[in-house]
């Protein structure tokens, strides 16, 4: 059977940084909440005047290509994953971003189309392109997306008014972007292990993203206490427990060498870690971070966090990385991945 592989991985993460006692003082609120106790979040990354979430995706594509025995006109296919589709001051649903991405690159031959699942984003992306390789209807494509979600930090710091507002969450957000080269190429010490992502509708008003209810600004709403608690992280447990027991395996059993969860908030990441071991009655690998320098930067989490790791040698070759989605939708789910030799 083929098997799917990471044959490149790239970021790009704009070179302004906004730190959040910065972004605290421009408030109207006396007391606001201690943002960085409750999220970890002391840094995050702002695109500047001249970039946006094409920009920036590009900047990742070209990253990951970098990084590739592939040039763009070899790819067969493009997804795009991003939330926020805006280039030149607009936000663009047609063309397709994952056209525009084929033609900036030169990936002439290329099939193309986006892929919108919140911050599941490029993890979906990544599903659907595996599925793809592994029914042989391609043989190497690029799952790219690229944030430029900072103005909901703007919308928030003008309109909050309370501390538990329902846009508090948007002060965590940061710009940045990632990009994925897959192939058919894998090994039996190399490849995806399997991918799954399950969404549970009911809670899909938790987190809502749109135009502002009070100005032009574009503004997300968050219950952050109906959205981040036991019952929704029991999710993913009991999603992968149950996939692993029709395997006849378990979370111990499986070996894995690191954990990347989503990042949006250090203290849930640590909660998230204690229900997880016991429900699974196993030691939770390490899991490599950025949310502390980076922030939340949506769809493009998971990736941002691997290419940071494997610059920093972190995550090395032969690893086996599991990673943990957490989305409005609600989506949640796991991949598992056992990494070849990455070049960044």
């Amino acid at each position: 059977m083929v098997r799917t592989r990471i044959e490149a991985v790239g970021s790009y993460l704009p070179a302004t940084e906004v730190a959040t006692a910065e972004l605290l003082a421009q408030l109207a609120i006396d007391s606001p909440i201690d943002l960085e106790r409750v999220s970890g979040v002391r840094h995050r990354r702002r695109c500047a005047p001249d970039e946006d979430s094409f920009s920036v995706a590009t900047a990742a594509a070209h990253s990951a290509l970098d990084n590739s025995r592939y040039d763009a006109a070899d790819l067969d296919v493009i997804i795009s994953c991003s939330i926020t589709r805006i280039r030149d001051g607009e936000f663009t649903v047609e063309p397709s971003f994952a056209l525009m991405l084929r033609n900036e690159l030169g990936a002439a031959d290329a099939i193309h189309f986006d892929v919108s699942n919140a911050c599941a984003g490029m993890m979906s992306g990544v599903l659907v392109l595996d599925r793809m390789i592994r029914a042989g209807l391609v043989k190497r494509g690029l799952v790219v997306s690229g944030e430029y979600i900072t103005p909901i930090a703007d919308t928030a710091v003008r309109e909050m008014s309370e501390k538990y507002d329902p846009q508090f969450a948007s002060l965590t957000v940061g710009d940045g972007a990632a990009a994925v080269i897959l192939d058919g190429d894998g090994t039996p010490d190399e490849g995806i292990d399997y991918i799954e992502l399950n969404t549970s509708a009911a809670f899909a008003q938790l987190c809502l993203g749109m135009p502002s209810d009070r100005s032009s600004g574009i503004a997300l709403y968050t219950d952050n206490r109906a959205m981040h608690n036991e019952q929704r992280y029991l999710l993913w447990t009991t999603r992968q427990q149950d996939f692993l027991r029709s395997r006849n395996s378990s979370f111990a059993d499986e070996c894995y060498d690191y954990v990347i969860h989503h990042q949006f908030s250090a203290p849930a990441v640590e909660l998230i870690n204690k229900i997880a071991e016991r429900e699974f009655d196993a030691t939770v690998p390490p899991g490599p971070a950025v949310l502390e320098r980076y922030g939340n930067t949506a769809s493009t989490s998971h990736f941002v966090v691997l290419h940071d790791a494997l610059k920093q040698q972190r995550i090395t070759s032969g690893a086996k990385v599991l990673m943990v989605p957490a989305a409005s939708g609600v989506v949640a789910g796991f991949l598992s991945v056992t990494l070849g030799d990455l070049q960044v």
